[in-house]
């Protein structure tokens, strides 16, 4: 069984110039590539009846093969990726959209609302892993999708075509994900193949949606969806004050001063938000 690249070294060290140029020149990658990214595109659900160019941002867009695609289908794109060998061959290409060196643990740096929909091809699985020892997976994660899910319309979808290398990475990525405010879920094509198999985070900013039905099986049995842990989170959290309001900050409050620790007197200022202006 081969080895899986995120646990060979980090991605930047992995897809280095000679491994850049080996999966760009790759016909089995690049047809597997633009497969993927046209499921992903089919799942993010644009508005069939908008005629104008939907912009997308591709999240590790590599050597920006499924930017390609995304052109073919008359968007306009942007695309991230922490491998600057990456970037240079996708330069090489001549591709048409926007490049960035970043690493998508350190979030996206958007204004808000700027895309109306993400895709990302077997790039999410690298977030699992802990390459540094600065790195924290949960923290990178959800520092990822809360920039993510601010810099998307408030109507939009990202899909994530990722490898995950089992339950628990699956249930960390989607927990990460509606911490930020994502709804949605996992679908999973063709589940009973071991080659066609494929795994998809989709994730939506405008509310629960029935989620898209998968291929190769009964949509039933294909279909994750997390709108009952959502359900379980605010059971958990009925009753309870907003964290940060007043009301959360002097329970707090009481809380230590029956534990005996110091604490400040409760006064107007309490929990009041202070501007950041100096």
């Amino acid at each position: 069984m081969s080895r899986r690249p995120e646990h060979s070294a980090p991605p930047e060290i992995f897809y280095n110039d000679d491994e850049a140029k080996k999966y760009t020149n790759n016909t089995r990658i690049i047809d597997i590539q633009v497969q993927m990214c046209e499921r992903a595109i089919e799942l993010l659900a644009l508005d069939p009846d908008d005629d104008s160019p939907q912009l997308i941002l591709d999240i590790g867009c590599g050597s920006g093969l499924s930017g390609s695609v995304l052109e073919d289908q008359g968007h306009v794109w942007v695309g991230v990726d922490i491998s600057k060998s990456m970037l240079d061959v996708a330069i090489e290409r001549e591709v048409e959209g926007d490049l960035l060196l970043n690493d998508m643990g350190q979030g996206m740096p958007f204004k808000a609302g700027t895309f109306d929909g993400a895709v990302s091809i077997s790039a999410l699985q690298w977030l699992c892993n802990a390459d540094k020892k600065s790195h924290v997976p949960p923290k990178r994660l959800h520092q990822f999708f809360s920039t993510l899910f601010s810099c998307l319309t408030r109507n939009a979808r990202a899909v994530f075509q990722f490898y995950p290398e089992n339950a628990d990475q699956i249930e960390l990525v989607t927990s990460q994900a509606m911490k930020a405010g994502f709804y949605g879920g996992i679908v999973v094509d063709f589940p009973n193949s071991t080659k066609a198999k494929k795994y998809f985070l989709v994730l939506m900013t405008g509310g629960v949606a029935k989620l898209p039905a998968a291929l190769g099986t009964d949509e039933s049995e294909s279909r994750i969806a997390y709108s009952r842990k959502q359900a379980e989170y605010a059971r958990n959290a009925r009753g309870k004050p907003l964290k940060k309001s007043r009301e959360w900050v002097l329970a707090k409050k009481e809380r230590r001063r029956q534990k005996g620790d110091e604490t400040r007197k409760d006064s107007r200022f309490t929990a009041r938000k202070r501007s950041g202006r100096f």
